[in-house]
């Protein structure tokens, strides 16, 4: 059985000009070697933001973190911020990833813009990836000041992988309570790691395409390592108490591996009294944003932006 009759005729070029290659330790060096070569098709175009690097300090024992951040031209303080956080399955990918969109986020909504050069799996698991997003989120705060930055519209948003962490690092900003974010921005966001596991049998209709089953086994193990999948935050959700979190934006493509957990994921959000806003698009499969210009990628696009627009206006 195909899902291929159900994929929206707009995202079948992207699916034959990209063929499924396997993901594995004999095949990731080949895989991110591949990832690098896209980055370029994501660069920023004609955008009125200025962009730098820097290294930020790390966790505690850690090597500092890479960081790119885009600023408006036009400086409006204070600003709202985003961290955002790359996709690739916890073990591939880089921040220039989402340049493209991070640098329009900055552009029409005159914020600043931090992407994070987390550390990869399986060369460094959990929670290694976990706490360089963590000490991107302190530096945002910590120097919230010097980057022209409203400290109470700090927001987190990430793809894929990017999105699993983001969603644990919305749980773990509320239970420390020294750096809060206003709102959390879940893009097709890998949370749980039993999908594509006998322990949670999945609509056999989705995940064919980009990221498969047998991908995510890959990256959750990769990603977890030794560690017990119920330690707090390794996967999100696992997360047995939801209250308190930051309101939350989830999208998922109806023919994607993670509409089963990220529909669940928003049930139990609204279920504890967290503001929750759920977008499924017909048609779409994991990675479908890689073609733009198709109707259903615009629509997701309009919507992730909507999104911040309704966060950073309440948090004002």
């Amino acid at each position: 059985m195909t899902s291929r009759p159900l994929v929206d005729p707009e995202l079948l070029a992207l699916l034959d000009a990209f063929p499924d290659a396997p993901l594995n330790r004999e095949t990731l060096e080949e895989t991110r070697a591949r990832s690098e070569e896209m980055f370029a098709l994501r660069a920023m175009t004609d955008q009125d933001v200025k962009r730098r690097e820097e290294k930020i300090p790390g966790p505690s024992g850690a090597p500092d973190v890479r960081v790119l951040v885009y600023t408006p031209v036009k400086d409006a303080r204070p600003a709202p911020a985003l961290l955002h956080i790359h996709g690739g399955g916890y073990v591939v990918g880089a921040p220039e990833m989402s340049e493209a969109t991070n640098a329009a986020i900055s552009e029409k909504f005159g914020a600043v813009v931090v992407s994070v050069d987390y550390r990869l799996a399986p060369e460094h698991p959990f929670p290694a990836p976990l706490d360089d997003c963590h000490a991107a989120l302190r530096w945002i705060h910590e120097n919230a000041d010097a980057l022209g930055v409203d400290a109470k519209r700090i927001s987190i948003a990430g793809d894929s992988a990017g999105g699993g962490l983001a969603a644990a690092l919305a749980q773990r900003a509320r239970d420390e309570g020294a750096y809060p974010v206003c709102s959390q921005h879940l893009n097709c966001p890998m949370l749980d790691d039993r999908t594509g596991t006998p322990e949670a049998p999945r609509d056999p209709l989705v995940g064919e395409f980009f990221w498969t089953r047998e991908k995510n086994r890959f990256g959750w193990a990769s990603y977890l390592g030794e560690t017990v999948p119920q330690t707090p935050y390794a996967s999100p959700a696992r997360a047995e108490n939801l209250e308190g979190l930051a309101p939350a934006w989830i999208a998922i493509g109806a023919l994607d591996l993670f509409l089963d957990e990220d529909m669940d994921y928003a049930r139990r959000l609204a279920a504890a009294g967290v503001p929750v806003d759920l977008e499924v698009y017909a048609g779409a499969y994991h990675g479908f944003q890689l073609a733009p210009e198709a109707g259903v990628s615009k629509r997701a696009a309009r919507d992730y932006f909507d999104s911040f627009k309704r966060a950073w206006k309440k948090s004002a």
